[in-house]
């Protein structure tokens, strides 16, 4: 990392009893102020512009025996600030800068073991974070964390959406509703983030650095007031029991973080989580390189010439050869390639992922893809990668595949936070990189993994074969709660669009419940650096409309900005690579008219290359003009309906 200020202010001091302590962000637009309740409990409150968006909530931890954060007194404090900048290798942006003010409160129990706790504050110009330190203290020595009683208190009831997955051990799919936070009730389960507007700012409830803790999940407060608290998720072994520490090492939880924009779609802009996760773990990340992937589960496989075949080498080739003719640098075989394969979700006894079925020769595969400038990647069941994880790395290594998809972990349990990082570290070493699906939603991983690509964790383009809940209403609104998190691997380019009216759940060859355009747009809206080309190579050819988006599209950025939107309506995202910016404008199921400014175009303006919704579901419109900074565009955009373009500057 390289300093920009070149400086860090410090100050120490003991502050007097009562009084208030705060971290405030170098613009002053944010605020996080800290002061003890009449029980001795650290209460903080969060403010942007002078406006409370979290009223004061409480921060302590119950241990093995009791809890900690009660009774407490302040013992001084250390201000410091930093502004740094680090490269991020793939994202929504070229670089992260790293400027925040902080705080740190040492804090001591007034009377019994008079045990310590430190509480660490952040304030940055697009939101605020706070960990919990619990230092080496012989009161301590590998305590057991049972539950975490940091809430997030409201001062009145804001305007919110949630996914309330209802249980633990999901694959984090589904629907962000609106809640009505009079109503928040304990027994709630909401995933990560919970979104909201105030009328004057909006706000994103997140999680980053979570290394060797469990995940956290937000449910209502129990004493029926407005706001959530944190709820972690539980050892498999004891419900009781969410972290195990070790002798000798700090309790220290993962940044609790308040997301702060003026709206929600500002947040994409944000680089807040990967500036509050470790730095990377990789020092030569050369080998890491972002792209499109043809994909043969979503569409069936189905390739007309080979009637029939599910997994097998031509499929697997006709796969290898549509990315080659298309530029694409990778092809994904999923689920089915290895012996003993077939149970989807269920690991059959006795797999072996060093070995291929009987139906595909994948020493021939790689071979032939080598040959085309292809490079895949493997599918596998994640109890089948743990089993064999060594050998079948190595040998991956050496048949030059690029990365593995692994699947259906299903948990975010301490056990299997540090499991994702055994796998990435072992993914690390033999230069695979990584697309993790039944995955807990991003925690800013991707930093210290930048082999860490994208992962799911999302109710995505997958839904559209035994459902009809990807809805264009769904999609709009993954962009304004899931999306800000980090990648999101829906698998978008299905091309057999339909209006809702006429679709139907099918397997292979599944439609989709929105415009061509639409779709379109959600290679620039949904961050995702392994981006899915999910249809059959038949059907781009039978339908080539707006295919040549894709084929242009890149799948990492150097800079993020948004342009227009509403919460749930619709959302018009700008990202640039080099001297070209991408557009990705999504709407819902009520047609609209939206007005893009095209400020920040350079002096010289652009060539655009625009698609837009057509007079079908599967029609698109181009058109070609140039544009300057001071240029409005105005895209109609259709029900279900949406609009990209591509912007050369001059």
């Amino acid at each position: 990392m390289k300093p920009l200020l070149g400086s860090v202010a410090l100050l120490i001091a003991a502050p007097a009893a009562g009084q208030t302590l705060e971290a405030v962000s170098p613009d002053g637009a944010n605020r996080i102020v800290v002061a003890l309740d009449r029980q001795g409990t650290p209460n903080y409150l969060v403010q942007r512009r002078g406006e409370m968006v979290l009223a004061p909530s409480p921060i302590a931890l119950d241990l093995d025996r009791d809890a900690i954060g009660f009774g407490m007194a302040i013992t001084g404090s250390e201000a410091t600030s930093a502004d740094t900048r680090y490269k991020i290798v793939l994202g929504k942006a070229d670089e992260g800068r790293d400027r925040y003010n902080q705080l740190t409160i040492h804090f001591q129990e007034r009377g019994g073991a008079k045990r310590r706790m430190d509480l660490v504050l952040r304030a940055y110009d697009d939101g605020v974070a706070f960990r919990t330190v619990v230092p080496v203290q012989a009161a301590t020595a590998a305590a057991i964390v049972r539950y975490e009683r940091t809430g997030f208190y409201f001062p009145q009831p804001w305007k919110c959406w949630g996914f309330n997955v209802g249980h633990f051990g999901s694959s984090h799919e589904g629907e962000f509703d609106p809640v009505d936070t009079t109503r928040l009730r304990d027994h709630n389960l909401f995933d990560l983030p919970f979104a909201c507007e105030t009328g004057k700012a909006a706000f994103a409830l997140a999680e980053a650095d979570l290394i060797d803790f469990a995940g956290m999940y937000l449910t209502g407060r129990g004493d029926g007031g407005p706001g959530l608290q944190i709820k972690l998720s539980p050892s498999l072994d004891d419900s009781r029991l969410a972290v195990r520490t070790r002798v000798g090492s700090p309790i220290v939880t993962p940044w609790r973080v308040v997301m702060l924009a003026d709206q929600l779609g500002k947040l994409h802009e944000s680089t807040l989580l990967t500036n509050l996760s470790t730095p990377s773990r990789i020092e030569d990340t050369s080998w890491i390189k972002p792209g499109l992937t043809s994909w043969d589960w979503w569409n069936g496989p189905v390739i007309a010439k080979l009637p029939g075949q599910r997994t097998t080498t031509a499929v697997a080739k006709a796969f290898i050869d549509f990315a080659a003719e298309n530029g694409f640098p990778y092809t994904m075989i999923d689920e089915g390639w290895y012996a003993g394969a077939g149970g989807g979700g269920v690991r059959r006894p006795g797999v072996d992922i060093t070995r291929w079925a009987d139906a595909i020769n994948l020493q021939d595969v790689a071979d032939y893809a080598r040959s085309k400038k292809v490079r895949l990647w493997l599918w596998a069941h994640w109890q089948a990668i743990d089993e064999q994880m060594e050998d079948a790395l190595a040998l991956y290594e050496k048949l030059g595949i690029a990365g593995i998809k692994i699947d259906f972990m299903d948990r975010d349990d301490q056990w299997m936070v540090n499991w994702y990082q055994k796998l990435l570290g072992a993914a690390a070493r033999h230069h695979l990189m990584v697309d993790l699906h039944g995955a807990f939603p991003p925690r800013g991983l991707t930093r210290t993994w930048p082999n860490f690509v994208t992962q799911e964790g999302v109710m995505g383009a997958e839904y559209n074969k035994w459902s009809r809940r990807a809805t264009a209403g769904n999609n709009v609104m993954l962009a304004y709660t899931r999306g800000l998190l980090g990648p999101m691997d829906y698998t978008p380019g299905g091309f057999r669009n339909v209006a809702p009216a006429n679709f139907q759940i099918r397997n292979d060859l599944p439609l989709v419940q929105t415009t061509r355009a639409h779709g379109l747009a959600m290679y620039v809206v949904y961050l995702s650096p392994l981006a899915a080309v999910a249809d059959s190579p038949d059907t781009y050819a039978a339908s080539p409309t707006g295919f040549d988006f894709i084929n242009a599209v890149p799948a990492s950025w150097d800079e993020t900005r948004f342009l227009a939107g509403e919460t749930g309506e619709y959302i018009v995202l700008a990202r640039r690579k080099g001297k070209s910016w991408y557009l990705g404008a999504m709407n819902n199921e009520k047609a609209r008219s939206v007005a893009v400014p095209l400020a920040f175009l350079g002096a010289r303006g652009a060539e655009a290359r625009i698609w837009t919704d057509g007079a079908a579901p599967d029609a698109v419109q181009v058109d070609s003009r140039r544009v300057a900074s001071d240029t409005v565009l105005t895209l109609n955009l259709a029900a279900t309906g949406g609009a990209a373009a591509i912007l050369h500057e001059r």
